[in-house]
């Protein structure tokens, strides 16, 4: 399979936007790494402690912005906006790698509090 890192960023914005946490930990492999944000806590490996990191998002108003993106390989570096809750603003920069069948095998978030709005 063809993997287009472009497309599946948009998959994921969206799907974090609209979706509950399971279906943003199904956009990743069984045995996919996610760091959020970078250096600030622990690494979650595997779709289930991927899950239980996007719990706390359920329920919550979520709008999300893809604002610059750039693409090498399998592997995506995108610049985006999140707005959580209509109370908070946060510019991350991510770093995503795919696997051959277009899931996330390893996303890493960069941001602090410089990057967070309240609105």
């Amino acid at each position: 399979m063809a993997v287009d890192p472009k497309a599946l960023v948009q998959r994921y914005l969206d799907t974090v936007a609209s979706g509950t946490a399971d279906d943003v930990a199904a956009l990743y492999a069984e045995d996919a790494t996610l760091e959020d944000p970078v250096g600030g806590g622990e690494v979650h490996i595997g779709r289930h402690a991927i899950a239980g990191f996007y719990k706390n998002t359920d329920g919550v108003e979520i709008s999300t912005e893809l604002l610059t993106i750039r693409v090498g390989g399998n592997e995506a570096a995108f610049l985006f906006a999140i707005t959580v809750g209509g109370a908070m603003r946060i510019e991350p920069i991510e770093i995503m790698t795919f696997n051959h069948d277009g899931q996330i095998a390893s996303m890493k978030a960069y941001w602090g509090p410089d990057d967070v709005t309240q609105l």
